[in-house]
């Protein structure tokens, strides 16, 4: 036997007929595998690692890098020369000169676009994501990888990450948190230019916050999180870190702080000087604050032209339009964790809060971090044309002046990263009919068109596929929680028996924000009941989703699905999927043949989900808000009301419940079930390939990242290249 050190852990590799390299090449090759995050959207490295200990890599969360860590003596026959296959594949992808980017983003050149989100969505074993804007986030540098757009990420390392879910007897969910071992995950603390771990220190006037820097290669994209779990720090500042969208404001502000301002500084220690800042929410805003001190202390610029300029190459994304998500702080809490940044950069109190107020003189008005954000950049988008509308409604206050529709904010619509959510399956039939090299072709229409000479019955047997396995995944995960609450080998059995392949199968997984309104399909259970057991054309139900911990109006919803599900009328036919993530998600949006989205318009500022579902052949059944207002087109899917908003939400509701029954009743179901001469749902396989078509290009993150490429980073970054040489 022979060993090579993993992350300090011995990998013990038997020679024989099942290991046909010498133990340290096989080794080497699998840990070059793991130590890039290009693994989360490879179906080959998965597939590798799942043929080694299937039932253990299911556990691990399929993740390559802990089961890389307890590997068993023996390896699989072939192990060996497929990781080598795969190393040279990963080593060409990202040594590669000849990308998107190199074509048009190299200006951007050694000053990369530096982007600031909260929360990252990658891969369901790094859990420092709660929901959508992660990973949005996440998506966004998987494609700014494969497109080769010059990008850092810039986040925290939530130790114990978002909350792991689980249902009491009475449906009302409970809390548990995981803490991660950094030595699973393919993370190395960040080095600067002499090679010393990077420490980030911030001061507030309560003292000093010390931070150390974790590095994660996401492809070609260097993503840096800050962790506040180290020596010199009080106990409290050691658990800063640990929880995403934890505690209070005093600890919410902190959180804040030490993204935009120690993330910033972390860029800097690590040699990097960012063309462009993007923050994607206002979380980050602190950054450009700190940019505009970098700017004051380099170049000796006053505090007021420094803040124009940095103004100048900021993009803000907004992703809320709804009040209660934008933070805001008082002003005793600002002073004293941004007393010493307001001291550096040479204004008073007032000045410092007249920047995160609507109205700079009103002394009641608290500190906004989107105000912060939405004065600090020249470059504001919201992330679809409907949510663009709404957001120039909600801040025209800030630019009283003008008419509304002149309120300096665009839109760029959200996308999803394509390799990421498509199914392998899906991945195949693609491949046959849209030739080599579609993916890199993915934002051109051309590329989709050919779907419409699939033959039906083989993108039919495709889904079909698909659907089978969302059903097997649906029964085993909720089989497995069951037996986790210890509720009897019968409730146990009876998981294994859920849904039916031969029924319309719908699916909802979201935040359990209340205006998503999960549970506007069981506003009347009656009819309801009509539509699940239809003899002729049944539905069936499967949700999924998360309230936050403190949101006790969305944990009264899941908690209505839990009793729905336990209700004689729908069991086996609804059922909820406890702790969800992106995991359950890709499950979901894979095999599904209705994606439901109901938010009580015009509140969902895009949603992506709905988009993952469009590329393995699902329809959307959605409000028309978000992405799908500008998607429909009456035959690539199912529209829930023509988009109208009462004045008064209870009617609304009310409204959008009838329009939701009729069209499951009058369209969706009808169209399912009606068969052609070969038994295949023919207008239904139409539809599937429009919508495929129509929005397969449109909705993908690569178009979305280009896109950010031309309307903002370029432009932004050409204020650096004339202005900004700093050193």
């Amino acid at each position: 036997m022979s060993q090579v050190a993993y992350h300090g852990r011995p990998i013990v590799c038997q020679k024989g007929a099942n290991a046909p390299m010498d133990a340290t090449n096989e080794a080497g090759a699998l840990a070059a595998l793991t130590r890039n995050l290009r693994w989360a959207w490879s179906p080959e490295v998965q597939a590798l690692f799942r043929e080694i200990a299937p039932e253990r890599f299911r556990q691990l969360r399929n993740n390559p890098v802990a089961l890389l860590a307890e590997l068993p003596g023996e390896l699989p026959v072939g192990t060996a020369a497929r990781a080598e296959a795969l190393r040279r594949r990963l080593a060409a992808y990202l040594e590669s000169d000849r990308t998107w980017g190199d074509t048009w983003a190299h200006a951007l050149g050694p000053r990369p676009v530096a982007y600031f989100s909260a929360e990252f969505g990658i891969h369901e074993s790094l859990a420092i994501y709660s929901g959508g804007l992660g990973v949005l986030a996440g998506d966004h540098l998987k494609s700014a990888s494969d497109l080769g757009v010059p990008l850092v990420g810039v986040g925290l390392f939530y130790r114990d990450g978002y909350f792991q879910q689980r249902l009491d007897a009475h449906g009302w969910q409970q809390e548990d948190y995981v803490v991660a071992d950094p030595a699973k995950l393919p993370m190395a603390r960040a080095t600067d230019r002499e090679g010393e771990p990077i420490v980030v220190r911030v001061e507030m006037r309560t003292g000093t916050l010390h931070a150390r820097v974790w590095r994660l290669d996401v492809g070609r994209v260097k993503l840096f999180l800050l962790d506040t779990d180290v020596e010199g720090n009080s106990d409290g500042d050691r658990a800063l870190t640990c929880r995403l969208y934890g505690g209070d404001q005093h600890v919410r502000i902190r959180q804040e702080l030490l993204l935009g301002v120690g993330g910033l500084t972390a860029l800097r220690a690590a040699g990097i000087r960012p063309s462009v800042l993007h923050l994607n929410e206002g979380h980050s805003a602190f950054a450009a604050l700190e940019m505009a001190r970098v700017l004051m202390e380099e170049e000796g610029a006053s505090f007021e032209d420094a803040v124009d300029r940095v103004a100048r190459l900021t993009v803000f994304t907004t992703h809320t339009p709804v009040p209660a998500g934008h933070d805001r702080f008082r002003a005793e809490l600002v002073e004293e964790h941004l007393g010493p940044l307001r001291d550096a950069l040479r204004i008073d109190e007032h000045r410092l809060m007249s920047l995160g107020r609507v109205d700079p003189n009103d002394p009641d008005e608290t500190f906004c971090m989107t105000v912060l954000a939405l004065k600090l950049s020249r470059r504001v988008n919201g992330v679809s044309a409907l949510h663009g509308q709404v957001s120039r409604r909600m801040w025209h206050p800030l630019w009283a002046s003008r008419p509304k529709h002149e309120v300096p904010i665009g839109h760029i619509t959200n996308g999803v990263h394509v390799p990421s959510w498509l199914a392998p399956e899906m991945r195949q039939l693609f491949d046959r009919a849209f030739g080599s090299g579609w993916i890199e072709r993915q934002a051109e229409p051309e590329t989709w068109a050919p779907i419409e000479d699939v033959d039906d019955a083989e993108l039919w047997a495709a889904h079909r596929v698909l659907k089978r396995q969302l059903i097997d995944f649906v029964r085993e995960h909720a089989a497995r929680e069951a037996n986790k609450r210890g509720e009897g080998e019968e409730v146990v059995a009876a998981c294994r028996e859920v849904l039916d392949e031969d029924a319309l199968l719908i699916g909802f997984a979201r935040r359990f924000a209340t205006y998503k309104r999960a549970t506007l399909v069981l506003s009347d259970l009656d009819r309801l009941d009509g539509l699940v057991n239809d003899p002729a054309r049944p539905i069936q139900l499967v949700f999924a989703g998360k309230a936050h911990p403190r949101d006790d109006g969305g944990k009264k919803l899941l908690q209505d699905i839990h009793r729905a599900t336990r209700d004689p009328r729908f069991a086996g036919k609804v059922v909820f999927l406890e702790n969800y993530d992106i995991e359950v998600g890709r499950a979901l949006v894979r095999g599904v043949d209705v994606w439901l989205n109901n938010p009580r318009r015009p509140l969902e500022a895009s949603g992506t989900s709905g988009q993952k579902v469009v590329l393995n052949g699902g329809l959307n059944c959605s409000v028309l808000d978000g992405w799908w207002a500008e998607a429909w087109d009456g035959r690539n899917g199912f529209a829930i009301g023509a988009g109208g908003v009462h004045a008064d939400p209870a009617i609304q509701d009310q409204r959008d419940s009838e329009d939701l029954y009729r069209a499951l009743r009058e369209e969706v179901a009808p169209l399912y079930y009606r068969l052609g001469p070969a038994g295949l749902p023919v207008e239904w396989i139409r539809h599937m390939k429009r919508s495929i078509r129509t929005l397969g290009w449109r909705f993908g993150a690569d178009r979305m990242v280009a896109d950010y490429v031309r309307q903002c980073y370029l432009p932004a970054a050409m204020v650096t290249q004339r202005e900004m040489d700093y050193r």
